[in-house]
């Protein structure tokens, strides 16, 4: 609008200021993230990329489709670099590509490739399967690939993807497990900030396989009989509820910190009783065994 009255600084027929076009563009963005986030299904099975959280109830709670405490929702900032981390995958698979690697990510109709077990309610999705290529290693291989911020980059650098993220590396020992992939996995690892690539091999744990594919059975067990697993803390205040670092290990906050222990539900105690069983003495030994999760009749 022309300032015709040059002195009076009068805009005639202006309405209320606008905000700063980046803080309008941003909101407007933000706003349509969470709706979109908000309209999405939620899941109806345990997903192998969450199996390696310390707490089981807070698993059960994912699995079931608790709703999350009052602001425990994903933030739009949150929900940005989820999608960026989507995006990478793509961009990292076509760099494979380029350098002549024969890497598979989904199949001729265009779902992702992937594994499910206990009657659909135990799923996972992989980024990849390395065929062959022109580097030294044992194929068909499994593809992982996460995008990182600078300092998770760095710390998974430094002390590998097993140590420095163990949601990560059970992840992976499940894929390779279900997927029928025991040759050690390419995980890879892009900086978001610097876009550097990390890569390593990470051999098959059958131990670590078998003992999430066990929390998955247990989670859905003790989510049939109505009944709640123990929680991994002893009280609210604990890092696992709150967030924060522990023993090197970075923890979210628990979006159902507030729910799980104003309810103060009791635990499991025969889901429990197994599970201990299980990691003390599993019944085969070493070997990864999928019936455990697919009895036959």
């Amino acid at each position: 609008m022309i300032d015709l009255n040059h002195g009076s600084g009068c805009l005639y027929g202006a309405g209320a200021p606008r905000p700063p076009i980046a803080q309008a563009v941003s909101a407007a963005i933000d706003t349509a993230l969470s709706a979109r986030n908000r309209a999405e299904r939620a899941r109806t099975y345990v997903s192998s990329s969450g199996l390696g959280r310390d707490c089981l109830r807070q698993i059960q709670y994912d699995f079931l489709a608790v709703q999350k405490d009052q602001g425990q929702e994903f933030a739009p900032r949150t929900l940005r670099i989820f999608e960026a981390g989507h995006r990478a995958e793509d961009i990292v698979a076509g760099w494979f590509r380029i350098a002549g690697f024969d890497l598979r990510t989904e199949r001729p109709d265009g779902r992702q490739f992937g594994f499910e077990a206990l009657g659909g309610r135990f799923k996972g999705h992989i980024d990849g399967c390395l065929v062959s290529g022109p580097v030294a290693m044992d194929y068909p291989a499994l593809w992982e690939n996460k995008a990182l911020g600078a300092a998770s980059w760095k710390d998974v650098v430094k002390r590998g993807v097993s140590l420095a993220r163990p949601v990560y590396a059970a992840q992976i020992a499940l894929y390779q497990a279900y997927m029928d992939l025991p040759q050690p996995a390419l995980f890879t690892a892009l900086n978001r900030d610097t876009m550097e690539l990390h890569a390593e091999l990470v051999p098959f744990d059958a131990h670590l396989a078998q003992e999430m594919s066990d929390r998955a059975v247990a989670v859905v067990r003790a989510s049939e009989a109505g009944e709640w697993l123990p929680r991994a803390a002893a009280e609210p205040t604990a890092v696992l509820c709150r967030g924060g670092m522990a023993a090197g290990k970075w923890h979210a906050p628990c979006a159902w910190a507030e729910r799980c222990w104003g309810e103060r539900r009791p635990g499991n105690g025969e889901a429990e009783k197994e599970r201990r069983q299980w990691r003390v003495s599993p019944p085969n030994g070493e070997r990864f065994s999928r019936e455990r999760a697919e009895p036959r009749p």
